[in-house]
């Protein structure tokens, strides 16, 4: 955008603002006419701030038609609309429109129609019924051949990937194929750009658009259309942006295009809570890009948090600070935020700490109680637990762990292993023997799958001698390996009295159930979680210590009272959310379990950049914490114990960034001082961030002493090491810049020094 001179208008000073605002606040709230980049930490009251700017730019005499206010979507609108009205009562003044993205991009679609730039679409926009339908169908007639049945059997899966590849091209300018390589899909999915293009096609000839196209259709035009950058640009004096952190290229192009070389632009946000790249919003748009075309912005910052205390804080501050890629900014308790306790809980059995701490919470207060999980598939096993012992709860998006696929799927199992079959009505036979010939599958088509299982529910019990009666020559050899391999499974667990638990990773290793997950997967990432979602259930079964029998009685019991719950008020118990789900809202406490290596940080691919992944995972931790208000639990495996099921990893790289010692020691003195304490001595060692925290609350701290929020000695100086991706490995050798691995696998690798804290970790 084209350099232009600001001039700054000083503040009134006899402007009435209330005495609650901080002096951080009234400096954005009177700040002069120029463009500004606005960094608020978690609950600091930005919304209240906003609304007194724009009552402050009215009673200077700006035009409420020249005053754009942009919102992220109708809630977060309808919610500063409110607010607005609340600040600005009895004042006469006369208001500016509020609008999200979408509603802005409407109107200069609308417009553009007129002017002869896009064609007219119909006013009905498409419904979520109608874009799934046409997703289904282009899926069914694009995709390869040898998914034919996995679509079949998983179609809201693969509807699902459809229509957000759909909406993710439609967040950039990239062409589909850029977008499809940047998301590292599996080559077998490369029809989705086929999809995409086939899904426009139709679109455009029934002149429909959908919720997306309100914005991509108007900024491709005015991107590709100079005469458009003109027509639209320049209206506005200025321009408010809510939530800057969640923008994409499309909402940031339209910004830019709106404001033109006039407009001043003010955007807020915390580059700290970009969770939603998978949603196409990166933090560079903050951090960098608005501050590079909207020539030099004032910085300005909204530092102090009303939700939480000192302790919150500063395990916060620890945790974000260790990101290079963020604003250097402290977040800090105000005074009147009430105190706010931290606990951590090093246990490996995450789903008996929960139900520790809830026992501990009375039932009003459990309503007000957030578990909050990285993936859904870590809930299963505390789920059940809550199911259990009967504490009340609520579960996002309609998940529930005893209707999930996964584990209906080994209930089936268990029904062939227990000789539970004679006793089943026809149809739920024929149901099992389905369930079994998918799990995983048997490499059949549908057809012919369908044709074993109903041959199978003929039968009431030793399926495995009808499977190994089979004439395997007749059959494929992929399917006919399988289907052998089943029949010798289920022969091998007929009738076994070990620990449920133990029948489950038998069957698991012998039919390659983990690799036959991850070949007919949509993604990496839904792999991973069908296969954790397994995991996670027989952790749950293994922590009963019953035989198959008793655990399909206790399943049983538990499904009835997941029913009788289902059909309960939902509005009461804890809640059972995923962190991605949370952002914006809050409660008294937040229990945070699973916090271990493999979930957070997620388990990256050998192709991902692991710089960027860490530190978006970082980040996603660091908006879980600060979702509470009163208290805040972290449950971790403790350092020395060894994994105890398949797959379990030690505890999360970030525990030892939160610095919870420290964090702890201040936070809770901090809380407790009397107003004229100015020193304290620690036992704990100091750190850096630490210190920085305590100048602003002009206290001194002496301590033994202080380290940086960094590793103490260098990762290559240990003698076994851990790779994010290679696993574990001796360090055999160092010099210069770089060191040499050799792991446990019998690959010896070099490494570069100045990268290497990205990549290790201690093993112990």
């Amino acid at each position: 955008m084209p350099s232009q001179t600001l001039t700054s208008t000083p503040a009134d000073p006899a402007i009435d603002l209330p005495d609650f605002l901080t002096d951080e606040q009234r400096d954005i709230i009177t700040a002069g006419f120029e463009h500004a980049v606005i960094t608020a930490v978690a609950g600091s009251g930005k919304t209240s701030t906003l609304a007194w700017r724009i009552r402050y730019l009215l009673e200077q005499g700006h035009d409420p038609d020249r005053l754009l206010v942009l919102m992220f979507n109708r809630s977060a609108r309808v919610d500063f609309g409110r607010k607005l009205q609340e600040v600005s009562r009895n004042t006469g003044l006369r208001l500016p429109e509020v609008r999200t993205y979408h509603a802005m991009g409407l109107r200069l679609y609308r417009r553009f129609i007129k002017e002869g730039y896009l064609p007219q679409f119909s006013e009905k926009i498409l419904t979520d019924q109608e874009i799934n339908y046409q997703a289904w169908q282009l899926t069914r007639r694009l995709a390869p051949e040898d998914l034919e049945d996995e679509i079949k059997r998983n179609k809201k899966d693969f509807v699902e990937t459809a229509v957000n590849f759909i909406d993710l091209v439609k967040t950039t300018l990239s062409p589909a194929e850029i977008v499809f390589e940047e998301l590292g899909y599996a080559d077998k999915h490369r029809y989705l750009i086929d999809l995409f293009h086939g899904f426009e096609q139709w679109r455009k000839a029934n002149s429909r658009i959908s919720y997306a196209d309100m914005l991509y259709e108007p900024v491709m035009a005015i991107h590709q259309n100079p005469p458009l950058q003109r027509l639209v640009g320049n209206k506005m004096d200025m321009v408010l942006v809510d939530e800057y952190q969640d923008t994409n290229e499309i909402q940031h192009l339209l910004l830019r295009y709106v404001a033109g070389e006039r407009a001043r632009v003010s955007v807020v946000g915390d580059p700290d809570q970009t969770i939603y790249e998978f949603r196409g919003a990166k933090p560079d748009f903050i951090l960098r890009r608005f501050s590079e075309e909207f020539d030099s912005p004032l910085e300005q910052t909204l530092s102090y948090t009303f939700r939480y205390g000192h302790q919150v804080s500063l395990l916060a501050n620890h945790l974000i600070s260790h990101n290079k890629g963020r604003k250097d900014v402290q977040c800090h308790s105000h005074a009147t935020t009430p105190n706010t306790a931290i606990a951590l809980h090093e246990q490996s059995d995450n789903s008996e700490a929960v139900v520790q701490l809830l026992n501990k919470i009375d039932s009003a207060r459990q309503d007000n109680t957030a578990i909050l999980f990285r993936v859904w598939s870590q809930s299963v096993p505390i789920e059940l637990k809550l199911l259990a012992q009967q504490i009340p709860y609520r579960i996002d998006a309609g998940k529930g762990a005893l209707f999930s696929r996964e584990v209906q799927a080994i209930t089936s199992l268990l029904m062939v292993v227990t000789g539970r079959l004679q006793n089943l009505p026809d149809d739920d036979r024929l149901e099992v023997a389905r369930q079994l010939m998918r799990f995983p599958h048997v490499g059949l088509k549908e057809p012919e799958l369908e044709q074993l299982a109903r041959f199978l529910a003929g039968f009431r019990d030793s399926w495995h001698e009808r499977l190994l009666a089979l004439d395997f020559d007749a059959l494929a050899p992929m399917a006919a390996r399988k289907l052998r391999k089943l029949g010798d499974t289920l022969a091998q667990l007929a009738g076994h009295t070990a620990n449920v638990s133990e029948i489950i990773r038998l069957y698991a290793e012998d039919t390659e159930l983990n690799e036959g997950i991850r070949s007919l997967a949509l993604t990496h990432e839904s792999a991973e979680e069908r296969i954790e979602t397994v995991q996670g259930f027989r952790a749950y079964l293994s922590s009963l210590n019953v035989d198959a029998s008793a655990a399909l009685d206790h399943l049983q019991t538990l499904k009835q009272q997941a029913g009788e719950k289902r059909s309960a008020d939902k509005r009461n118990g804890v809640l059972l959310s995923t962190i991605h789900r949370t952002k914006g809202l809050e409660w008294d406490t937040v229990i945070l379990p699973g916090l271990q290596e493999k979930y957070i940080p997620y388990s990256p691919r050998a192709e991902d950049n692991l710089q960027a992944l860490i530190e978006s995972e970082r980040r996603l931790l660091y908006v879980a914490m600060t979702r509470t208000r009163e208290n805040l639990h972290l449950i971790t495996p403790a350092p020395s114990q060894r994994p105890h099921l398949d797959g379990d990893q030690g505890p999360s790289r970030f525990i030892a960034e939160l610095s919870f010692e420290v964090s702890s020691k201040l936070g809770a003195w901090l809380d407790q001082r009397s107003p004229d304490a100015t020193e304290q001595h620690f036992d704990a060692t100091l750190t850096h961030t630490a210190e920085r925290y305590a100048a602003r609350e002009s206290v001194v701290i002496t301590g033994t002493e202080k380290q940086e929020n960094q590793q103490t000695k260098p990762v290559w100086s240990m003698s076994r090491l851990k790779h994010a991706v290679l696993g574990a490995g001796d360090v055999v050798s160092e010099s210069g810049d770089s060191f040499e691995v050799r792991f446990d696998s019998g690959d010896t690798l070099n490494f570069s020094k100045k990268s290497a804290h990205l990549y290790f970790q201690s093993e112990h």
